[in-house]
């Protein structure tokens, strides 16, 4: 399959490595010095055995229209980026192109070919003037969730902390050809690629998560294992994933995993900053409005208080906005 890869950060290389090392033809977009790096000595996946996997025969552009039609486009950017690379992701598309959305968060696309009373719903916080839905047609879309955590370590060079599982579902719940052949591609590559009859309610699972654990290490520059050892901290997670659950089983949602395990899924990865703690440190925007704020509108949609989450999306939406305000970033440094 021909495979371009939107976003080339932890996510996009390490799926990029593997696909490329498997037979598959990948592109990257990229930009800066991450487009350098790769032009010139090819993508690098350092694995947590401490090997290390190089892949030379992936091709980098800077302009989607470069790299032409493709059979498959992975979005691995942030989700607020996404609408910036309208209308260029067009020149990818074929007919027969899938666009698989591997972003954190809830997708613009949750209310698409849905069913039901909310099928169609527009999410303000995600798409607020409809440009995704209008520039990416739903039929193409391929939902995702990403459980591998891994980190950009310098341009062209990821770092694997862990996990290997793409999620992978259509948004009406049907197991078609198409999907069957984007899963079998993807664990050729070595990944594990299940197909979920339900994958908005997978999302929920991960959401659960990121909404509660991404801000909180956001503001307190604590990693997953400190957060869920630390009682208080570990009690204000519970808070917000109690109250994200009253949200989604308002919506149909079916949590299949306990609150508690969810925690402890969390804790076992150990100590690995989330991407939005990451974001801070590094002076770049967070996903606030997927992991967050969407949560926040999904709960005025449904009638459902959500205290603890409002409260932690404003502090953090607060940092968020006095980083980019300052043009600064913020860490902790030894003294």
């Amino acid at each position: 399959m021909k495979y371009t890869i939107v976003g080339a950060g932890a996510i996009g290389g390490y799926l990029g490595v593997k696909l490329a090392l498997a037979g598959e033809q990948v592109t990257f977009i990229a930009r800066n010095q991450n487009l350098a790096a790769i032009r010139s000595q090819g993508f690098k996946l350092l694995q947590p055995d401490g090997s290390t996997l190089h892949a030379t025969n992936v091709q980098a552009v800077q302009d989607p229209a470069e790299a032409g039609v493709q059979d498959v486009v992975l979005l691995t950017t942030k989700a607020h980026q996404v609408q910036d690379l309208l209308p260029g992701l067009r020149a990818l598309f074929g007919p027969e192109t899938l666009v698989v959305t591997m972003i954190n968060g809830l997708p613009w696309w949750y209310f698409q070919r849905l069913g039901g009373a909310f099928d169609g719903t527009v999410l303000n916080s995600l798409d607020p003037n409809g440009a995704l839905a209008a520039g990416i047609e739903p039929e193409r879309i391929i939902g995702s969730i990403v459980y591998p955590a891994a980190e950009l370590v310098e341009p062209g060079v990821v770092k694997l902390v862990e996990g290997n599982r793409f999620s992978l579902g259509e948004l009406d719940g049907q197991r078609t050809p198409r999907i069957e052949a984007l899963s079998q591609s993807l664990m050729a590559a070595g990944f594990k690629a299940p197909v979920s009859r339900d994958i908005r309610s997978e999302i929920w699972v991960k959401l659960w998560g990121n909404l509660s654990f991404n801000p909180i290490s956001a503001l307190t520059h604590a990693t997953l294992e400190d957060i869920c050892r630390f009682p208080l901290s570990r009690e204000l997670a519970a808070r917000m994933m109690a109250e994200a659950q009253s949200v989604g089983e308002k919506l149909g949602v079916e949590f299949k995993v306990s609150l508690d395990k969810r925690i402890a899924g969390a804790e076992s990865v150990g100590a690995h900053k989330t991407s939005m703690l990451q974001d801070v440190e590094h002076g770049r925007a967070p996903e606030l409005m997927a992991l967050v704020g969407s949560v926040v509108e999904l709960a005025r949609i449904t009638g459902t208080p959500t205290p603890t989450i409002d409260a932690i999306y404003a502090a953090s939406s607060l940092l968020a906005k006095t980083l980019a305000d300052q043009r600064g970033r913020l860490q902790v440094h030894p003294l």
